[in-house]
């Protein structure tokens, strides 16, 4: 084997190894994306069904068990290793295809001196040849020999056109490569849109049902405020009927005597001044005046019990009531 079929031979092998070695880099970064896309995160967390009530029973709802933050944040980590794996890769691609193409460069010069040494050569040669020809070679003889020169050129000539066929084929495989990358790239980008949209949209839909959740809760509040109010206002209704009823009535024909302690400007002030006295075991009754509220403790069988109870009253430093008076009662239509 001659020098120049050698060297031909040595860079149709670098260029055929740099193609595999190309296709081998391209084929192990797309495992390594693979694989990082199909790691899985544990989140240990599970996402409750909100069941419909029957009608007429309140709603119930089930607080939320997803952190959307914390899915958020594994995403766009997601999104950044993957990020950096094509960046990576493509890198290790660019770095791979200037190396072949320098090797292209190389080669292709060398095959071009190459060519050019041995036409230099071979001119030489058939000048040398022309020359050096016998008188007794025939024209046959001749006219073969030229014959072999040019299957000789021809031969040079198609071994050329086959390293440049190569060489084109490398570098459009190369260029499908970049084309490749880029593609994934862009589904990649895609796809990390989509996931991001598609978290946006969950979001926004556990924030309404946090809000629902929220707002049955205020309305169910609320509506048991309305009804306690109601109940301590028909409470208070009834107490102050109750009340109305044993001034007015009581036993019919009969004073009745009451201990007056306090008369209060509102409903606030005296049920403060009602709830002392009944936590020390008085019986009291409140009823509204034109001047506001009357507080009393009784009534009494006569006016010496309502007495008593008055300096009991006053004696008593916790209540701090020390101007109790006794009133007589007599129903209004005995007045």
């Amino acid at each position: 084997m001659s020098m120049n079929n050698k060297q031909r031979w040595m860079g149709g092998v670098v260029l055929l190894g740099g193609g595999v070695l190309l296709a081998a880099l391209l084929l192990k970064g797309q495992e390594e994306i693979h694989q990082k896309q199909t790691q899985t995160v544990p989140t240990g967390q599970t996402q409750k069904t909100n069941q419909v009530a029957p009608v007429g029973e309140a709603v119930q709802l089930q607080p939320l068990t997803v952190d959307v933050a914390t899915e958020k944040r594994l995403l766009e980590e997601q999104k950044r290793s993957r990020e950096r794996a094509v960046a990576e890769q493509e890198a290790k691609a660019a770095e791979f295809l200037r190396m072949q193409q320098q090797a292209e460069a190389d080669a292709a010069r060398k095959a071009a001196e190459e060519y050019a040494a041995m036409n230099a050569r071979r001119n030489a040669t058939a000048v040398r040849e022309g020359t050096d020809l016998p008188p007794e070679m025939t024209q046959d003889d001749k006219t073969k020999a030229q014959q072999k020169i040019d299957d000789q050129k021809k031969l040079e000539a198609q071994k050329k056109a086959d390293t440049e066929k190569k060489l084109n084929e490398q570098k459009r495989q190369a260029t499908e490569a970049e084309n490749k990358a880029a593609e994934e790239k862009k589904r990649k980008a895609q796809e990390d849109a989509k996931k991001k949209a598609d978290a946006d949209k969950k979001a926004e839909a556990m924030k309404k049902v946090e809000a629902d959740r929220k707002k049955a809760e205020t309305d169910k509040k609320a509506a048991d405020e309305i009804k306690r109010k109601e109940q301590e206002a028909a409470k208070k209704k009834a107490e102050a009927e109750k009340a109305r009823k044993l001034l007015e009535d009581g036993d019919r024909g009969h004073k009745q005597w009451m201990v007056q302690v306090a008369l209060a400007a509102n409903e606030d002030n005296a049920d403060a001044v009602a709830s002392k006295l009944r936590a020390k075991g008085y019986k009291v009754t409140q009823s509204k005046t034109s001047k506001g509220i009357r507080i009393m403790v009784g009534p009494s069988k006569d006016r010496d019990a309502a007495d008593v109870t008055r300096k009991k009253i006053n004696a008593d430093e916790s209540l701090g009531m020390k101007s109790a008076w006794i009133n007589e009662w007599t129903p209004l239509d005995k007045r």
